[in-house]
C-alpha cells in the first residue's frame, strides 16, 4: 500500500497524471508534469535520459510527485519520496506508463526498444516516504 489510507493508495492506482518536483542545487524547486505507472509499492516514471528531471535526481534524490484527478473538484495525493534514476527494467516500465495512459490517446511507438535507446530514456523509480492528501 503506498501511504497509510486505503483511500489515497486507491486515487494512485487509478489516476496517470502528476506534478514532479524535484530539486535544483540551490534548493529551489523544479516542476514538470508527468505521466506515471504503479509498480507494486513504487511508482514508475519514463523520461528522456538529458532532462533536468533526471540529472536533478541525481544530484538530490528527494522529490515531490503530486497526483491530480481529471476532473473538478482537483483532488490530490501529493508522495514525498526518494528517487533513483534506472535503466533496469526500462522496457516493461516504460510500458506500465504507456497502458496507464494509454485510454487518453497515447500509444506506444511501434518500435519501443528503438524509440527508447534514440531518446536515452531513463525510469525515475520512487519510493514513497510520506503520502498525503485531499479526496472529498
Amino acid at each position: 500500500m503506498i501511504g497509510g489510507n486505503p483511500q489515497w493508495d486507491e486515487f494512485v492506482s487509478v489516476h496517470r497524471w502528476a506534478v514532479l518536483t524535484t530539486l535544483r542545487g540551490n534548493g529551489q524547486p523544479s516542476s514538470s508534469v508527468v505521466a506515471y505507472a504503479r509498480d507494486g509499492d513504487e511508482l514508475v516514471i519514463s523520461t528522456p535520459g538529458g532532462t533536468f528531471k533526471r540529472s536533478s535526481i541525481e544530484a538530490d534524490a528527494r522529490v515531490n510527485l503530486c497526483i491530480i484527478s481529471n476532473a473538478e473538484p482537483f483532488n490530490f495525493v501529493a508522495i514525498e519520496a526518494d528517487a533513483v534514476v534506472t535503466k533496469e527494467n526500462l522496457l516493461a516500465d516504460t510500458k506500465k506508463v504507456f497502458a496507464n495512459i494509454a485510454d487518453t490517446g497515447y500509444s506506444e511507438p511501434e518500435d519501443m526498444p528503438g524509440w527508447l535507446e534514440s531518446q536515452d530514456r531513463v525510469i525515475l523509480r520512487l519510493r514513497p516516504a510520506r503520502v498525503y492528501g485531499v479526496i472529498r
